[in-house]
């Protein structure tokens, strides 16, 4: 990736938004550098489709200013408004394109609304289409078009003007994992090719992974935590965070075990526990630890390592057996070690066998 500018190009301060009464969004800070990727991750009804829409003032804010590209929207003539919304991009999870239009119509509209030539929409438009992997579907319609197909026209389209920033209001979760891989590795790329600066919100904790720089979590109208991609996943600051974190790695039981699962420790029953580390911890012999110092038996029954933006982190579930004690000792230890520790349940000794 190219170096980032330091130069902001989305200040929002002190954002709020009240519905009667409700507040959605609630004194929100937030800080975009140009040619940065910000990722904005919540449940629903957090407040993201809210914070999005006020940073290119299709919500007005009850409280707070809206600073993009230098110019404070909040402060803005109505026509002095619509020329700053030109050069923010946006495209959404439906796509929202007209069906009676071509893809390459389709992409040329805000330039049609802007009275430009025929010649110059296609001076344009022909190098958007190229970019997004459009160039043989130009005169398709898009009932002819797969769901990627589709949200790469609306990715062109919301380019036709030559955007600084671009915001993205969950793009991708109407797409299968394969195509919102795709989709994602398109926007970096437009990211690099246009230095363009993009905002998006999402609910997918592998949309962040895939393609942002920093994140932040927004819960119930707050932005309760933000950093960089890489140092949000190795030392997450709130529950919600970390739950978030967990959610992203792949965890299931096999299924002849997850039948047998009790909530409560009964009589010939053995914990089973999920480990979940990172930085230096995710690298070093602790199924060995625990064999050797605490004389325990280990099955492992899942592991994930993985390194993201140069941070290494990883989940280990595993089923233990041995003196009750030396169980207890055992996940004092694990925490010691900044390891977090979940015991997901108990199974009966004659479920999981022990070498």
């Amino acid at each position: 990736m190219q170096k980032q500018h330091e130069e902001t190009m989305i200040a929002l301060t002190g954002l709020s938004k009240q519905y009667d009464g409700l507040t959605a969004l609630d004194s929100i800070h937030l800080q975009v550098k140009k040619a940065e990727i910000f990722g904005i991750i919540g449940k629903s009804g957090a407040g993201k489709s809210t914070l999005i829409r006020c940073v290119n003032l299709l919500e007005k804010p009850s409280q707070g200013t809206v600073i993009v590209n230098q110019q404070s929207l909040t402060t803005l003539s109505r026509h002095a408004l619509r020329a700053a919304r030109r050069k923010m991009g946006m495209i959404f999870q439906h796509f929202n394109l007209l069906s009676c239009r071509t893809v390459y119509d389709n992409i040329a509209l805000p330039l049609e609304f802007c009275n430009m030539s025929k010649k110059a929409i296609a001076h344009a438009i022909n190098p958007l289409i190229e970019l997004t992997g459009l160039s043989d579907k130009k005169s398709n319609y898009p009932n002819e078009l797969s769901g990627g197909q589709k949200q790469r026209v609306a990715i062109a389209r919301a380019l036709a003007c030559k955007p600084t920033v671009l915001l993205s209001d969950e793009a991708t979760s109407a797409l299968d994992p394969e195509t919102t891989h795709l989709i994602l590795q398109l926007l970096k790329n437009i990211r690099d090719t246009l230095n363009l600066t993009i905002l998006l919100i999402t609910h997918e904790m592998s949309v962040i992974k895939a393609c942002c720089d920093k994140v932040g979590i927004l819960d119930k109208g707050k932005l309760v935590e933000q950093n960089e991609v890489g140092e949000f996943f190795a030392h997450p600051n709130t529950p919600i965070a970390k739950n978030f974190i967990v959610s992203s790695l792949p965890q299931t039981l096999p299924a002849a075990i997850a039948d047998h699962v009790l909530v409560d420790e009964r009589l010939n029953t053995h914990p089973v526990l999920r480990l979940w580390f990172f930085g230096d911890a995710a690298t070093q012999p602790i199924v060995g630890q625990l064999i050797n110092q605490f004389k325990l038996r280990i099955n492992i029954l899942q592991a994930q390592v993985e390194s993201i933006k140069k941070h290494i982190m990883g989940i280990l579930i595993v089923a233990v057996d041995g003196d009750k004690t030396q169980v207890t000792a055992s996940i004092a230890y694990l925490k010691q070690l900044g390891i977090q520790v979940e015991v997901l349940g108990y199974v009966p000794n004659d479920i999981i066998p022990f070498a």
